[in-house]
């Protein structure tokens, strides 16, 4: 498959505006679309969805903990059952919106908080996959994590996914941050090429660790994301 470059989106709510969608979407393959719990409301979904189809983008839902308040990025302590319900709710929601549209469900990518604790906790990575499949779609996570063990010992297709605007530690992990900084895309869109001619990236530290990546993300909420994602798409486009 071809790298694609997908983006965390429709992360508004209410009164309350994040991001610049029309101008990212522009530059994507792949949107995960917000789907309530940590923000997008049902108008923002809708009209997510909506620029989605006319960029010719495939959506994929972004389930997060029931964490509104704190954007996502808050571990909670739920049973594995109430945490599958609450993404096949969620899943569940944002597939009605593309069916109005008459657009299929391409994937799943957990948000945040959830994203994180799945890389280390069979449970909850378990608990993720019994969601996806009942939707029968890939899901997105991180390579050499509990994610792609997890997922695919459930026979779900996996996407290995390296973040364009997240550091990483030594050992590989993703640093979830509360709030999003600032990255150079020049600076950004030359660690994207490594990870694709070396399959290596640099730690926070400066260390260089194994990465391999089938997309690679930004978020909506990094300040300057469309030009990020913009030198990001240079770079996706010139290695196909």
């Amino acid at each position: 498959m071809t790298v694609a470059l997908n983006c965390d989106i429709g992360e508004a709510y209410g009164m309350w505006s994040l991001g610049d969608d029309a101008a990212i979407m522009a530059y994507l393959s792949l949107a995960n679309v917000a789907c309530g719990f940590h923000a997008g409301d049902p108008v923002v979904m809708r009209d997510t969805v909506a620029l989605a189809k006319a960029n010719d983008v495939q959506v994929g839902a972004h389930p997060s903990y029931p964490d509104l308040q704190g954007f996502g990025r808050r571990v909670m302590d739920m049973d594995p059952e109430e945490l599958t319900a609450a993404i096949l709710y969620q899943t569940g929601a944002l597939k009605a919106f593309l069916e109005a549209e008459g657009m299929p469900l391409s994937h799943l990518k957990p948000h945040g908080a959830l994203y994180g604790a799945a890389a280390r906790d069979r449970t909850v990575a378990g608990a993720i996959a019994d969601a996806a499949l009942v939707f029968e779609v890939p899901v997105l996570g991180m390579a050499g994590t509990l994610h792609e063990t997890v997922y695919t010992e459930r026979g779900l297709e996996f996407w290995a996914e390296y973040y364009a605007d997240l550091d990483y530690d030594d050992e590989g992990g993703l640093i979830i941050t509360r709030t999003h900084v600032a990255y150079d895309p020049a600076v950004a869109a030359e660690r994207v090429d490594r990870v694709l001619r070396e399959g290596v990236a640099v730690s926070a530290s400066g260390k260089e660790i194994p990465m391999r990546a089938d997309t690679v993300c930004v978020h909506s909420d990094t300040p300057g994301a469309a030009e990020l994602a913009k030198a990001v798409a240079e770079v996706l486009d010139g290695a196909a």
